[in-house]
């Protein structure tokens, strides 16, 4: 085995463990189910199965040979600092903004910076149309998502106005 595929094995034993982990910590939790029909603990053990398939493939493909085709990313030799710092202030002004100005606006703005940063790290220049573009994306993910916490499944998030709706 190579060292890359050593490498790349002990990535896919990681993935493995906390999946472990993970369904350690949904013994715990009771089962009993709510007005949805699943208890609390179903989410938790999901994602620990979602965890252990992609840990198991990681592994077989890792064993089998490695990633032969897979192509290194554009900034994988130095680390796009420029890109780090546009994605960070997205998340930075979520985190800052999300209770003044609502999970909609703060997600989507969110986004664009993010959006920006991914442009910025592919050397890709960002218009004004491209801004307004990524903007409407933006809202178009945040919306339905805060519909769906706040409408379906009664979790309340932080709105701009106090109808649930904006």
């Amino acid at each position: 085995m190579t060292g890359a595929a050593r490498l790349q094995a002990l990535v896919g034993v990681g993935v493995l463990a906390l999946a472990v982990v993970l369904a350690a910590g949904a013994v715990g939790i009771p089962s009993e189910a709510g007005y949805g029909g699943v208890g609390p603990n179903f989410l938790p053990w999901l994602v620990a199965g979602a965890l252990a398939l992609c840990g198991s493939s990681l592994l077989w493909e890792a064993r089998s040979g490695g990633f032969r085709q897979l192509e290194p990313p554009s900034g994988a030799r130095r680390g796009d600092w420029r890109a780090f710092a546009w994605v960070s202030a997205g998340l930075l002004a979520n985190a800052l903004l999300i209770t003044w100005a609502g999970f909609i606006l703060s997600c989507a703005l969110c986004f664009v910076l993010a959006a920006r940063g991914l442009r910025v790290s592919e050397d890709q220049s960002a218009p004004l149309a491209s801004v307004g573009r990524d903007a409407l994306v933006g809202l178009a993910i945040a919306a339905p998502v805060y519909w769906a916490f706040t409408k379906l499944l009664g979790i309340n998030l932080p709105g701009l106005t106090a109808t649930g709706w904006l």
